[in-house]
């Protein structure tokens, strides 16, 4: 399943249009909280579709019946570029388990790349609900070596896909390589330059939350 989040919330398109503009762009903690709006939405609207067992709790003056989640998902995120969008689905499963894994595009001379991974850090996944966020799902081939790499770790249950900006060639790539998943974007996009970049998109997430790196 897919679920472009501007056609649901007016918010969430704000937020986009924001993130793309490049006279906002400049203020980096606004594109770190945009992000991180983002991500709150994104777990509101996927704790909808979660397993969750009614509960009766004791006040002082009495008691009342409330649904509550059978369980807190795993959150798992890209470094670095999607530690905001991270931090608005912690804000909501405040309680859950995280994991970080460090995968980026390790470029060659010729112009072409490979997604590179040396660091993960994840707790127990097997018959849990996995939450990955990354800001760009562009190719999608970061996010399907994460998913490979993770169900090694354990096979979750559930799998959801977090991006504030989602290209078509990314998102077909995922669900051919793993099918099962659901993903969550706040828009989409249906270019994809050679290198690899959304179109029109919004450039490079990273960079824009957290300053210019130097390639390696």
């Amino acid at each position: 399943m897919i679920v472009n989040l501007s056609q649901q919330h007016s918010l969430i398109s704000n937020w986009v249009s924001e993130l793309r503009d490049i006279n906002v762009q400049t203020d980096r903690m606004r594109f770190r909280r945009n992000l991180e709006r983002i991500g709150e939405v994104a777990a509101y609207e996927i704790s909808k579709v979660l397993s969750f067992t009614e509960k009766e709790i004791q006040t002082p003056l009495g008691t009342a019946v409330h649904k509550v989640l059978n369980e807190q998902p795993v959150l798992a995120t890209i470094l670095r570029a999607g530690l905001p969008l991270h931090q608005g689905l912690l804000n909501f499963f405040d309680k859950a388990d995280n994991a970080f894994i460090s995968a980026y595009r390790k470029h060659h001379k010729d112009g072409s790349f490979e997604i590179s991974m040396e660091y993960v850090s994840c707790p127990e996944l097997e018959n849990r609900v996995l939450i990955i966020s990354d800001p760009m799902l562009a190719t999608g081939s970061s996010l399907v070596k994460t998913i490979q790499f993770l169900r090694e770790e354990g096979r979750p249950k559930e799998i959801h896909i977090v991006a504030a900006i989602a290209c078509t060639v990314g998102i077909e790539y995922v669900k051919r390589e793993a099918p099962a998943v659901t993903i969550w974007c706040g828009d989409i996009d249906d270019e994809l330059t050679a290198k690899g970049y959304i179109v029109p998109g919004l450039g490079d997430a990273g960079d824009l939350a957290f300053g210019n790196k130097v390639q390696m």
